[in-house]
Order: C-alpha cells, then structure tokens, then sequence
C-alpha cells in the first residue's frame, strides 16, 4: 500500500526511529538533495527526544528514502506526517495503536510483532553487516556506554562509508 500510514512502518523499518522522532519530522529536517540523503532528529516543541544521544543525523537508505520521497511529495505543510503530527502535538499514541493493528493483522501468529521491533531489527541487521558497535549506536541515537567513547571528534561521513552524518562534533 503506497499510504500515509505505510510510508512510516517503511521509514521505521529501514531507519531505526522510534516512532514519535518519524511522526514530528518536519521538512527542514529532511535532507533528500544531499549527497548523502539523510534527516536530522532535533529536539522539536511537539517531540521530546528520548536522550541527549536521540539528537543525530540518520542516513537514509533502501524503503526509509522511498518513503520520505512518497510523504514529502504528499505533504503540502511544514509537517512531513500530518496526520499524526502538529506542530504543537504529536500523536504517537494513536498512531502507534493504529499501526500496530495493521502490522498485527499482516503477521499472522506473531502475536509480539511491534513498531518497535523495526529499531532492535535494524540493530540487528547492522551487526550482520559488521558495522562497529558506536556506528550502530550513533545511527539509532543509543548512547554509548564508556568514558572512551565521549573523547575525540566523533565519526565524519568519510570515515563511516556514508553510514552516518553526526549531528555535531563530540570535543
């Protein structure tokens, strides 16, 4: 189905958002024409960030591209996903109940399938690829764990293969 509500199961399932950073992208967040294409997860008024480490650039690659091409060119407003996001609320509840029905309906005897599966997926798919562990925890905004990592200057594009465009330097 090429729909509102499937381009955000694609965009979660090939992105590893959680669900409220997809709902409150808004346009300015979303980079198709770079080189790279990517989108930036930012504190917004109507979504809160999960972590200080949730703030990151997130490459986006496979059906998360195709379906932020559908919802941008579907979109008319400053809100990527209007139906579930304003620019003063967002909606990941109702959304969340609304999607996960779908999914269930789609994946007959697997009563634990979520929206929320798509991020420890996605982790999962990167480890099978051998990306480095900080790699997968800066592209899913999972903090990093030891004193070793918060030294240095982060990773830059060009040293990750294009897997990750940090948000800021780390000093």
């Amino acid at each position: 189905m090429d729909d509102e509500p499937r381009w955000i199961i694609t965009l979660l399932s090939d992105s590893g958002l959680r669900l409220s950073e997809a709902l409150g992208l808004t346009t300015d967040e979303v980079h198709l024409n770079a080189a790279i294409p990517y989108i930036e997860i930012k504190p917004q008024p109507w979504r809160r960030l999960k972590t200080k480490s949730s703030e990151r650039k997130v490459p986006l690659v496979g059906e998360a591209l195709w379906a932020l091409w559908q919802a941008s060119k579907a979109t008319d407003g400053q809100m990527i996903f209007p139906k579930y996001c304003t620019p003063t609320t967002c909606k990941s509840n109702s959304a969340s109940a609304a999607l996960n029905k779908w999914l269930k309906s789609k994946a007959a005897g697997a009563d634990h399938v979520v929206l929320h599966s798509f991020r420890h997926s996605l982790r999962d798919r990167l480890r099978a690829v051998e990306c480095p562990a900080d790699i997968i925890d800066a592209i899913g905004g999972w903090t990093t764990e030891g004193v070793g990592h918060q030294y240095g200057k982060g990773h830059s594009g060009r040293v990750v293969g294009g897997h990750i465009i940090p948000v800021k330097q780390q000093s």
